[in-house]
């Protein structure tokens, strides 16, 4: 399988207004057009996080573990339909409830993306696409601290986690890991530096 280098996607300016279109082969090929893509982080009661495998396929990333769902938005889509298509697509959910945390230009050599983060808490079934992906798992913050910076993860999962989600506070107190992910994830105000 591979990745439709002729899928078209909408160009956007950093705030989301769309200014005209490109392929996907077009947005990858290092042209770094600016396009948007939706992303949703999946954690259980428990605090863990959902993460996908991408499959070796892939033209971004193949091989690492990344954000629970990414994918990008299509042209004439709104970033809510995207989101909602992409999970369906990926892990199987139709019954979960987003919650916008922000959004970001993430930057890299082969393209820029504008980056929706969501977030949902989620205790149903999770079916990863076997044609989409190789896989996926719940993963502690432990575990995620661990693989940084290891080459396991992806880079935008990393600098995206970090931003939103292991943020520094400056009014909570250390309370361990669980208690400081509960309150970012529970209190839905972990949008910091330039995220927007």
């Amino acid at each position: 399988m591979k990745d439709n280098q002729n899928e078209v996607f909408p160009l956007v300016d950093e705030e989301g207004m769309v200014m005209g279109k490109a392929t996907r082969g077009e947005c990858h090929n290092g042209s770094r057009l600016l396009h948007p893509v939706v992303h949703l982080h999946v954690f259980n009661a428990q605090g863990d996080v959902y993460l996908q495998k991408r499959p070796k396929w892939k033209d971004i990333q193949p091989g690492k573990w990344d954000t629970a769902v990414g994918g990008h938005i299509d042209y004439g889509e709104t970033p809510e339909e995207a989101l909602s298509r992409e999970v369906r697509e990926e892990l199987g959910m139709t019954d979960f409830t987003p919650v916008f945390m922000g959004k970001y230009v993430f930057d890299s050599k082969s393209e820029r993306e504008l980056v929706y983060v969501n977030r949902a808490t989620y205790e149903g079934t999770i079916q990863p696409s076997k044609d989409e992906l190789d896989g996926g798992r719940f993963w502690s913050m432990q575990e995620i601290r661990e693989a940084m910076g290891k080459g396991v993860l992806t880079p935008n999962f990393e600098s995206e986690f970090q931003r939103f989600f292991f943020a520094k506070r400056t009014n909570r107190t250390n309370q361990g890991d669980g208690a400081a992910i509960g309150l970012c994830v529970a209190g839905g105000d972990a949008v910091v530096g330039s995220a927007r």
